[in-house]
């Protein structure tokens, strides 16, 4: 049977006008009806409406499964995109760190390398004896102790005397047997010093406390708590670069200065000769010239 598709078209042009013309009242009224049926029972419009959404679902998964799976790819681009530039800053930091650590190893080096030194002996030291302490003066007015070490084991008057910790005191006076050492915090002691950080000079004075005082500096001069005083080499007394104490305050008429050792509470101590005779010289010389006279 064969159909005449002209003719159905002009049959069914006038049906397909009336129903776009009137399509939106079709659907008013489509709705109008709903919301009556839903006010005239409930129960029935309530599993149209199930059913509706039990058919649409299906669909409503599958449309959206592709939209989260874009959003998963976005954000799994975005966290890819932090990740990379925290990488980047991580590998600077660690490039930076890296750079510290061998700063921090050649500075540690260094550190060690100058706490030798603070402990240097030169090579042309004569001798080294270490000695027992066998006495104290026990006094308020004198400052020393007296070893059992003399001239037979090679001490002599201006040898210095150290612990491992820095410079108590020097030789003045020697016996065959035993020997007197002048503490630095006796009254008469006096011995040429540098701050070590700003190299300016000084004469480390005992007044017989456990704090001796720095002499001779400048008005101007500023001296920081728990700077480092070393011997200044001057003189011919010491070699420079003996440790001796630490500032402990300033005033504004004093610097007091911090031993690091006790000279009357140690129990050895090692004299050293470092073949500096400048102060005795001058001493023996004098005596002699008072002798002569």
């Amino acid at each position: 049977m064969k159909y005449n598709r002209g003719s159905v078209l002009r049959f069914a042009a006038p049906v397909r006008n009336v129903a776009q013309r009137f399509a939106y009242i079709f659907l008013l009224f489509g709705a109008l009806a709903i919301i009556v049926i839903g006010r005239a029972d409930q129960q029935i419009f309530e599993r149209v409406r199930v059913s509706v959404t039990d058919v649409v679902a299906p669909i409503l998964d599958a449309v959206s499964r592709p939209v989260a799976t874009i959003s998963e790819i976005i954000e799994e681009a975005r966290s890819l995109t932090k990740i990379r530039e925290e990488n980047g800053q991580l590998k600077l930091e660690n490039a930076q760190l890296i750079q510290w650590q061998s700063a921090a190893r050649a500075l540690a080096l260094e550190n060690e390398k100058l706490r030798q030194l603070l402990g240097f002996i030169p090579d042309n030291v004569a001798k080294s004896v270490t000695a027992r302490v066998i006495g104290d003066s026990g006094g308020t007015f004198v400052r020393n102790i007296l070893i059992n070490a003399g001239r037979r084991a090679g001490i002599a008057k201006g040898q210095a005397a150290l612990v491992n910790f820095g410079l108590i005191g020097r030789v003045h006076e020697v016996g065959e047997r035993s020997a007197r050492v002048l503490l630095i915090t006796d009254l008469n002691s006096r011995i040429p010093v540098v701050v070590e950080s700003t190299r300016q000079r000084a004469v480390l004075a005992g007044d017989n406390s456990d704090r001796p005082r720095l002499l001779h500096l400048p008005d101007n001069v500023k001296i920081k708590k728990g700077e480092r005083i070393v011997t200044s080499g001057h003189g011919g007394v010491f070699p420079p670069g003996l440790p001796v104490g630490i500032v402990a305050y300033t005033t504004d008429n004093a610097v007091v200065v911090q031993p690091f050792v006790h000279g009357e509470k140690v129990e050895f101590a090692r004299l050293i000769d470092f073949g500096l005779t400048g102060v005795l010289t001058d001493l023996e010389r004098r005596n002699k010239a008072a002798v002569g006279q």
